[in-house]
Formats: C-alpha cells, structure tokens, sequence
C-alpha cells in the first residue's frame, strides 16, 4: 500500500501477489476499499498493481476536467513507479475505456489484454450514460440501475430466478458511504470524462492478444459494442458469458477463463 506523486497528483495504488505482472483497472466509482474480492482472485495468481483512480479513494482528488489520457497517463507513470516494462492489462467497465486508452497510446507496454463489459465509443457505440442517474451510491439510482445491470431483471423475471433476485437484492441493500462534496465531485469528473471516450478507430494499434469479455444482458455496455472492439483489435476474441453487467458474479466459467487467459505464455 503506497502513494505515488504522479503527473502532479498523488496517486494510492497497491502492489502484491506473485506471478506475471498484470495492472487492473477499476470501474466507475469504484475504490480499492470497496473492490477487493473482485480483485483477489487476480492476487492469487499475478503480481498486481492496482490503484484509486484520480479523484476516486485515496488518492488525491485535483481540479477537472479529467480526461481518458489522463487516466491512461497515470497508469503509465505508476508503472515506471513499481519498475515494469510491459505487463498484462485488464479493465472492467469504464476500467475498460482506460485501459483501451492506455494500449492504444503505449501498445508495447501491454503484453496480454482483457477488456470486460466496456464500449469502445464513437461508431462502435458508447456505454449508457451514467452520469445522467445521479449519484451511484443513492438507492434511488441503485434502483434504477438494476435493468441496466442485466436487462431480464424485471420484477416478473426476478420473481422466478430466486438467485438473481438475491443479487439484485444484495446490490440494492448495500449501505451508502458517507461522502464529502469534493469526494462526489471526483465521482462526478469521472462519470464526465467516460462520456468523450472513443478509442474505436484505433483499436487497430493495439497489438497484444486480446479477451473481450461481455455479457450477454449488458444494458451498460450492450453485447454490440464488444463485437465493435472485437471487429477492429486484430488479435482478439469474443466470449460472451450468461449476465449482464455483473456477469462476473453470476456465471462461473467467467473469473476462471480470463484468468487462465491473462497467463497464458
């Protein structure tokens, strides 16, 4: 656990485990205090770096605007911080948007790539509009964000699939953080700087072989939008797993075969 002052702003990141070096790249909101069990079973097989992404946690919360070369350029600047060359890459969501950013700016840094449940922007299609729901931690916004999270959870599909009604369940009951106004402001410039995303006519400079991972009832990142990122990364491949958003959580074969993928020779 450690601080970086990087690109004029200090920068909380972690760095742990054993094995090849893969750099992960958190979602829209999301902090290493809340993350961790998603990040674990990464830490069970690589050396990981990961961090708070600007504005978000620990680390520092500068003025705005910020920008998706801005997230990619502190990535970069941690990875001459801990010493690596080149490692594996894997975004989630708008971890995703950044660590397209980031291949297609510095394509012989990235040695493997998995991009999860992410839009490429542009004509390839962009991710539903978070910015527009308010803020992600309000149960009014967790409420209507349950449809988008997977696109079957109605009231009448979640009454007949007892698992998935205690998913939506649990993401709907999760208690708020108490925030400061600077702390929802760096929330805020994060969901403004995913809107200008658009790596999609450069995919083609992205190098390294590569996991598009999406599920098939996305309403964030609809399943399209994979098949665009898929159409222009000339390495790549598309598995679709049996979820939506959250389709980490709720098919099994996921975890498992992105991992395997990511250590691949």
């Amino acid at each position: 656990m450690s601080t970086a002052h990087v690109n004029g702003i200090d920068i909380y990141f972690e760095h742990s485990g054993e094995g090849q070096r893969l750099l992960f790249f958190n979602g829209s909101g999301a902090t290493l205090e809340r993350t961790g069990p998603m990040i674990d079973p990464y830490r069970a097989r690589f050396e990981v770096l990961v961090h708070d992404q600007r504005g978000l946690g620990q680390s520092e919360i500068p003025p705005g605007h910020y920008t998706m070369k801005d997230y990619a350029a502190d990535a970069l600047a941690l990875l001459d911080v801990v010493g690596w060359s080149s490692c594996r890459v894997i975004g989630v969501s708008f971890g995703g948007m950044v660590a397209q950013e980031f291949a297609v700016t510095t394509p012989g840094r990235v040695e493997r790539l998995v991009l999860a449940c992410t839009s490429p922007g542009g004509s390839g299609g962009s991710s539903y509009p978070l910015h527009e729901l308010g803020p992600l931690d309000d149960p009014a916004t967790r409420k209507r964000m349950l449809p988008l999270l997977d696109t079957r959870f109605t009231a009448e599909y979640l009454a007949d699939h007892p698992a998935d009604q205690a998913l939506a369940s649990m993401l709907a009951a999760r208690s708020p953080e108490t925030k400061t106004a600077e702390q929802r402001r760096g929330e805020r410039e994060q969901l403004l700087a995913r809107r200008a995303h658009d790596a999609m006519d450069r995919l083609p400079n992205i190098m390294s072989p590569t996991l598009v991972a999406a599920g098939r009832y996305d309403g964030i990142a609809p399943l399209a939008n994979s098949e665009a990122i898929v159409s222009r990364i000339p390495d790549s491949e598309l598995r679709v797993y049996e979820g939506g958003h959250i389709f980490f959580a709720q098919d099994q074969r996921a975890i498992t075969e992105i991992v395997d993928f990511l250590d691949l020779p």
